[in-house]
């Protein structure tokens, strides 16, 4: 079966085709290679980042949306990991799943109006001497063993040799972490209905 293209269409191709060898040939080899080594190891971070546990459990939660957190990622990650700043085209090109620089901005923009609306949320409640209440205490202690977990974490991963038992310690903290996660937000769910 033979497909007919509309000059449009036919127009629209090599004006894209165009485009994308003008920005390689513009990129020269190395900003090139760069480019596509950045978005490689990026992306690794990123799916390695959104399918560890403790992350699904705290995003499962919270008031971003995984495209969300995935976007606010990119953005810091992309200060830290490109030896210049990436512009949002470059930025929407390190996504998992490919999107315009639109749609990468418009995600971001969610991202950080929820992100703002979470702490002014807190900053009110605290305001009006809500944060005080012993209904706190739950989300202080996981806070606090998140802070152990992560501590660990670094010094665990900062030494140059990984014992086993360093391993065995770590996953034990995780454990209890996801289970203490596990039953703050179920306890959350729970306390809604009533």
């Amino acid at each position: 079966m033979c497909v007919l293209l509309e000059p449009k269409d036919i127009i629209y191709g090599l004006v894209n085709l165009f485009y994308f060898v003008y920005k390689i040939v513009s990129l020269g080899p190395n900003s090139l290679v760069e480019l596509l080594r950045l978005q490689e190891k990026t992306q690794k971070w990123l799916k390695g980042s959104l399918n560890d546990p403790i992350v699904k459990i705290l995003l499962r939660n919270s008031h971003l949306t995984r495209i969300q957190l995935e976007t606010i990622l990119i953005d810091a990650l992309s200060e830290n990991l490109a030896e210049e700043p990436l512009k949002y085209e470059e930025k929407a090109k390190l996504r998992i799943s490919r999107v315009s620089r639109g749609a990468f901005n418009r995600s971001l923009r969610q991202a950080k109006n929820n992100i703002i609306q979470s702490i002014y949320t807190i900053l009110l409640l605290g305001y009006l001497g809500i944060l005080e209440t012993m209904l706190l205490d739950p989300y202080v202690e996981v806070a606090t063993k998140l802070r152990t977990y992560m501590n660990t974490y670094r010094e665990v991963m900062g030494g140059r040799k990984v014992a086993n038992e360093h391993i065995l310690i770590m996953d034990m903290l995780r454990k209890d972490l996801e289970t203490s996660l596990e039953h703050l937000s179920s306890s959350t769910k729970a306390s809604r209905k009533t």
